[in-house]
């Protein structure tokens, strides 16, 4: 096969595997879409809960109570379809692999999956109900609390993703570590750069209070902990060899 040939077969297998992702997420939608105002209504019941009673959110354009529970709906699909779609991306990676990087792709996409909805779910009970909380609980006196949809909706998928690529720090501590971009040795004394680095993408992330910021911060932090045992117990790093005296 020529090099040309190569990349052509190359390009179709992308555009094959790309096709299947697509149609994973828009399966997984069109299951969903009939739901979507109840996924919608379970998204918003952090904030419902903390608001006082009576409280409710507001659409402030016409087509809003329309697309936001789409965009939800739309959202649920990605997420649940997120094993799929690793999936079709490690058969794509897979034949360029040496079999050891086989061996170790099939447990990263199950536990980036898992992590990642992991991240989510922390944010939804634990990190959510403090935000809006304090929000709610800051609010001047005689000033309404009433949200409008879609304003709610790009602030919780924001939250949603943070976490959930926050979570992913034990991976991503695997992989360089296994490919032998890092030592575990660096990835230790670069410890106090990360957790600098973690509280800053907190104070970025977060709401401007100090607890919802810890609430991302320490997480990734003791995540990044995590990977460096993860990967000394999985990766064994080369020592220097001794040359015998001549």
């Amino acid at each position: 096969m020529t090099p040309t040939e190569n990349f052509i077969s190359h390009l179709i297998e992308l555009r094959n595997r790309l096709l299947r992702i697509v149609i994973g997420f828009i399966v997984v939608f069109i299951l969903l879409f009939p739901f979507a105002n109840e996924i919608y209504a379970l998204l918003a019941a952090p904030l419902l809960s903390k608001l006082p009673s009576g409280g409710q959110m507001i659409a402030t354009a016409v087509t809003t109570p329309f697309f936001v529970p789409m965009k939800v709906a739309m959202m649920a699909a990605f997420v649940l379809s997120l094993p799929h779609t690793l999936y079709q991306v490690w058969s794509f990676v897979a034949p360029g692999l040496y079999a050891h990087e086989k061996k170790l792709m099939v447990p990263i996409i199950v536990a980036s999956s898992f992590l990642f909805l992991a991240g989510m779910a922390f944010a939804y009970f634990l990190v959510f109900p403090v935000i809006f909380g304090f929000i709610v609980g800051t609010a001047p006196e005689g000033v309404a609390v009433m949200t409008d949809i879609g304003n709610y909706l790009d602030f919780v998928i924001t939250l949603f993703f943070a976490f959930g690529l926050a979570f992913e720090v034990p991976i991503a501590v695997v992989i360089v570590v296994r490919f032998g971009w890092v030592t575990i040795s660096a990835l230790q004394e670069a410890r106090g750069y990360i957790v600098v680095g973690a509280f800053v993408i907190g104070a970025v992330v977060t709401p401007p209070d100090v607890i919802s910021q810890f609430m991302l911060a320490v997480p990734m932090w003791l995540l990044y902990e995590l990977g460096i045992v993860v990967a000394r117990f999985t990766t064994k790093e080369s020592e220097p060899k001794i040359l015998p005296p001549a």
